[in-house]
């Protein structure tokens, strides 16, 4: 027999500023089987409330992607609240994000960290239709996305990048979460998409040629010396807040270890996108990459091998998450046959100087 809450209005009521749930017992009626639900953002107000110790608590429910995603208001202040799927991220994969945001946290780069509950604990584990999910409580990142940065936004972003890397170089977690390389970004998603272009045959030659164009490239440079620890692998505009000219991240959800400088070359994507869609300029982008990329080496070294390998790695950033979209329910309408022909159409477009 399980105890779950009534979330009717009736049946509310409300103790010292936040809301309290009454409980019923079920046990004789089955529960239909369940792949995704949606948790109660009412519930999880009095979840939060009672774990948090926090006051006049309200939760709204934001966004669906990976994980589930809710603001939270209280008296104390605004939270993020992420609820991840149990077929996606493991409990041990979660750990680690939140370990390396509360060493970066320790470290004063500024992200959006965990928030410890009462008892110390990060991690809520909650008994959910589908089974177990996992939520976590995370501190709200001042600030807006900015999808134009000035000279000062930039350079700042340089630096904390790099500040952020000096610290995922050196930490070892417990789970090592996955690898970004050639494997996961480009042979593996290639295989996963074949079935998608069935009918596009001509996309999918292009991205067979160009993946081995990448591997060319690549095997040209000295890699070596690149160096290695734990990447965002996402670092486009959506995943930061300026408040003026101070960062901060947000959205680890894809991290995991490979070469540093793929993050430098996510930034860079939306640079190309701006400069495709026609919102700035190639001179203009180049520019702003430039004193990005300088500030980044006032604070850790970036090779020229490693600023030259950029353009090879951005395929694989297409390319890792379009394979992605086709092991997750919420993103299948991302690789129906026609938005897929159109992704890599302008990926082509892109990177055709680099790839043909």
């Amino acid at each position: 027999m399980k105890i779950c809450p009534i979330t009717s209005p009736s049946r509310r009521f409300r103790e010292n500023g936040h809301l309290k749930n009454r409980y019923y017992l079920y046990g004789m009626k089955p529960i239909f089987p369940t792949t995704y639900s949606t948790l109660c953002p009412v519930a999880l107000a009095s979840l939060i409330a009672d774990k948090y110790g926090l006051e006049n608590v309200t939760c709204t429910f934001m966004m669906r992607g990976v994980g589930d995603t809710y603001h939270v208001e209280t008296k104390n202040g605004r939270f993020i609240l992420r609820a991840y799927r149990s077929s996606h991220r493991t409990k041990p994969q979660i750990r680690a994000e939140l370990d390396l945001l509360l060493a970066l946290k320790d470290a004063h780069v500024p992200v959006a960290y965990p928030i410890h509950d009462r008892s110390g604990t990060v991690i809520q584990s909650l008994d959910a239709a589908e089974g177990k999910r996992h939520v976590a409580l995370f501190s709200y990142a001042p600030g807006k996305v900015e999808h134009t940065l000035n000279e000062n936004q930039l350079r700042e972003l340089g630096r904390q990048m790099a500040r952020f890397h000096k610290v995922s170089a050196s930490i070892k977690l417990e789970d090592p979460r996955w690898n970004f390389d050639l494997e996961t970004t480009l042979y593996k998603p290639l295989q996963l998409l074949e079935p998608s272009f069935a009918g596009d045959p001509e996309t999918y030659t292009w991205l067979q040629e160009a993946t081995k164009k990448v591997t060319t490239g690549l095997a040209r440079l000295d890699t070596s010396g690149f160096s290695t620890g734990y990447c965002h692998y996402d670092m486009l505009p959506k995943n930061f807040h300026f408040d003026g000219d101070s960062v901060t991240f947000f959205d680890f959800d894809f991290m995991g270890h490979g070469w540093l400088v793929n993050d430098l070359m996510t930034f860079r994507q939306q640079l190309l996108l701006d400069v495709h869609f026609g919102k700035m300029t190639q001179d203009a982008a180049d520019l702003a990459f430039a004193a990005f990329v300088s500030a980044y080496r006032e604070v850790r070294p970036l090779s020229e091998q490693e600023e030259a390998a950029i353009p090879y790695l951005s395929l694989g950033f297409w390319l890792f998450y379009s394979g992605f979209h086709t092991t997750h329910d919420q993103f299948c309408l991302f690789i129906q046959p026609g938005n897929l022909k159109q992704r890599f159409g302008f990926v082509r477009g892109m990177l055709g100087r680099y790839l043909g």
